[in-house]
């Protein structure tokens, strides 16, 4: 059983559903999502703290779940959690890969990236900042902005990813009508920002 888990044929599944993404550059797109239990990060403000503990969800066959997106007729994959590196998923990703879709993770960066991807949002967390070489490997720098000290850490993590990532800054959700404005004025004076809000909060699916 170990052995099986530790290669990524199996994964503490928290939930599957095929939705529209609600976040940064792909929101408004039709995706599969897959959320993976366990994260040792502890944000305060996390809205899925029910995915901190791997042991409290069932471990789920890969394959199972790769047929699940593929019978769904979605094009793509997200990858979530939880912290979803936590886990070996070069399995996952040659799986999706066989089914023709295509791999996105969203994730803090906080362990070695495995898998192939399409797209690697990177959403960095600032007690536990993510390793050196995953900044470079993201597509997309998303920064939640929960207090003032957060629009400095974004400007920090935004020196080191490539010149070609896009970057979004999101409020937290319980402070969004207080955030939302201020990120807006910030976004104007530095318009290398752009704004993710929590679409599928605003819509209330999933």
């Amino acid at each position: 059983m170990k052995d099986i888990f530790e290669k990524g044929r199996k994964l503490p599944l928290i939930q599957e559903f095929y939705t529209i993404q609600g976040e940064g550059f792909h929101t408004g797109k039709a995706a599969y999502f897959i959320r993976i239990g366990g994260c040792d990060i502890g944000c305060s403000w996390c809205d899925t703290k029910v995915s901190w503990n791997a042991d409290i969800h069932s471990l789920a066959e890969t394959d199972d779940i790769i047929e699940k997106a593929y019978r769904s007729e979605a094009k793509s994959i997200v990858v979530t959690g939880g912290e979803p590196l936590s886990y070996d998923l070069d399995y996952l990703c040659k799986k999706a890969k066989e089914k023709n879709l295509e791999t996105f993770i969203e994730t803090s960066g906080a362990y070695p990236l495995s898998g192939k991807w399409d797209w690697v949002c990177l959403s960095p967390k600032k007690q536990k900042p993510p390793l050196p070489q995953n900044y470079k490997a993201a597509n997309e720098l998303k920064v939640i902005i929960f207090n003032d000290d957060d629009i400095l850490w974004a400007e920090n993590c935004s020196k080191k990813v490539s010149d070609n990532c896009l970057l979004y800054l999101q409020p937290e959700w319980s402070r969004r009508e207080e955030n939302t404005p201020r990120i807006i004025e910030y976004i104007k004076k530095h318009p290398k920002w752009n704004l993710s809000v929590q679409l599928h909060k605003y819509l209330r699916i999933s």
